[in-house]
C-alpha cells in the first residue's frame, strides 16, 4: 500500500520544537514555456533561472530500454496510452498535495500488502511495470495549462523509482519539467534511486516546497526482505533519509502499513523512531494497521502462509477482521501512545497538521497563466 489509505490519528499537542525552514523568495512567472529536458545522464543539469527567454523546444528525449539486471524482473516493460498525467487532487488533506502524477503503472517491489493490487484500480498483472506513452510531452502540456502552480505528488499508485527508471529517466525528466514550470514536489518511494535526483530537488526547493517520503514499515532488515522482497532494505532506506537530510531536503518516513500480528511490536516502533532521529528525519507519519479487500486480500493471505508457515496467520486475520476493509492493529492504542511520546521527545513531527505547514513554510504561489486547471 502506497498512500492509498490514510488513518485518522487522535489529536495531539502540537510539536513546538520543529525547526522552521528558511523563507524563500517569491517565485516569478516565467515568460515563455521551458524547453524539454534533453540529457539522459544523471549529472547535474544547469539550474533554470526564474526569468529567461527560451529557444525553440528541442526534440523530445527518447525513452531508453535499461540493461537487464537481477533487480529487474524478466518481463519487458510495456507502454500504455494516456491523455493526462498531472491531475488535480480532490483536496489538500494528504500532505498538502495539489496535483497527482503517476508516470508508471504497476510495480515490481513485490510488497505483499500493497493496496494497489485491489480490483478497483483495474491493474491486471500488477507486477508488470508499464510506462505511459509520450509521458514527458503529456506532463509538459498538463503543467503549462495549469492556472496555478502547487505541489505535485508522485508515488501514490506506483513507485516512481522502480528499477526501470534507472535507465528510462522519466521521473528525473518530469522533475525537471516541474522545476522549469515552478511547481513543488512531494515524492513517495521505497527506492534509494531517489538520491540520484537530489540535485533537481535542490533546484525546485529554491522556489517551491519539496517533501521526500520514504516508506519504512519495520526497522528489521530480515523482516523487510520478506515483506518487500524487491525493495531496498530498511537500513538502506534509512541511510537515504540521512543523505537527503544532509542536503537540506525535508525528508521523513511513511510508517505504513504496520501489519497486525507481524510488525505491531512496540519495541520495533520505538527502535524505528530512534533510527529516524539519528538519520535526521523531520517527520514520521504512521498507520497502525492495514487495508484488505478482494484480490489484494487473497494475495496477502496467501503470501502470509508461504512466508510464515505454521503460524496460522490467515486464520488470525479472518477471525479478527472478517470482511473488514480497514484492519486496525489490536495494539494500535498502545502503539500510538508510545510512538507519539517518543516523537515528542525526539522532536520529530508525526501529525499531518504539523507536517504540511512545516515543509511549506516560506513559500508563496503566484498565478501562472489564465488557462483553466
Amino acid at each position: 500500500m502506497q498512500e492509498a489509505d490514510k488513518q485518522q490519528t487522535p489529536t495531539m499537542p502540537q510539536n513546538t520544537a520543529t525547526q522552521q525552514d528558511p523563507a524563500m523568495r517569491q517565485k516569478k512567472t516565467p515568460q515563455r514555456e521551458p524547453a524539454m529536458p534533453q540529457q539522459k545522464t544523471h549529472q547535474r543539469e544547469p539550474a533554470m533561472p526564474q526569468q529567461k527567454t527560451h529557444q525553440r523546444e528541442p526534440a523530445m528525449p527518447q525513452q531508453k530500454t535499461p540493461q537487464q539486471s537481477p533487480a529487474i524482473p524478466p518481463k519487458p516493460i510495456q507502454h500504455i496510452p494516456a491523455k493526462h498525467i498531472v491531475t488535480k487532487t480532490k483536496d489538500q488533506s494528504w500532505f498538502g498535495i495539489d496535483y497527482n502524477m503517476n508516470i508508471y503503472r504497476g510495480c515490481c517491489h513485490g510488497c505483499i500488502y500493497c493496496d494497489s493490487r485491489s480490483a478497483c484500480y483495474q491493474i491486471e498483472d500488477f507486477d508488470q511495470v508499464r510506462t505511459k506513452e509520450n509521458a514527458l510531452a503529456i506532463i509538459r502540456d498538463d503543467l503549462r495549462r495549469k492556472a496555478k502552480t502547487g505541489v505535485i505528488g508522485t508515488g501514490s499508485m506506483s513507485d516512481p523509482y522502480n528499477p526501470f527508471e534507472s535507465g528510462l529517466l522519466l521521473t528525473r525528466h518530469a522533475l525537471e519539467l516541474a522545476d522549469a514550470f515552478g511547481f513543488g514536489m512531494a515524492i513517495a518511494t521505497k527506492s534509494t534511486l531517489l538520491e540520484r535526483d537530489a540535485d533537481i530537488l535542490e533546484s525546485i526547493k529554491e522556489h517551491s516546497p519539496v517533501l521526500c517520503k520514504v516508506t519504512i514499515t519495520t526497522p528489521r532488515d530480515e523482516l523487510a526482505a520478506k515483506l518487500e522482497p524487491g525493495a531496498p532494505l530498511s537500513s538502506e532506506r534509512m541511510e537515504l533519509i540521512s543523505r537527503l537530510a544532509g542536503r537540506g531536503l525535508f525528508a521523513g518516513i511513511l510508517l505504513m502499513p504496520v501489519l497486525p500480528f507481524i510488525e505491531d511490536n512496540p519495541s520495533d516502533i520505538l527502535k524505528l523512531v530512534s533510527m529516524a532521529s539519528e538519520a535526521g528525519a523531520r517527520f514520521i507519519y504512521p498507520a497502525f494497521g492495514m487495508t484488505l479487500r478482494d484480490r489484494q486480500k487473497e494475495w496477502y493471505l496467501d503470501r502470509l502462509e508461504a512466508i510464515f508457515p505454521g503460524q496460522a496467520l490467515r486464520s488470525k486475520y479472518l477471525k479478527r477482521y472478517g470482511n473488514a476493509y480497514w484492519c486496525t492493529s489490536p495494539r494500535a492504542k498502545k502503539l500510538w501512545g508510545e510512538f507519539s511520546r517518543a516523537c515528542e521527545a525526539k522532536k520529530i513531527l508525526y501529525r499531518m497538521n504539523d507536517i504540511i505547514p512545516a515543509y511549506k513554510r516560506g513559500y508563496e504561489y503566484t498565478q501562472l497563466s489564465l488557462f483553466p486547471v
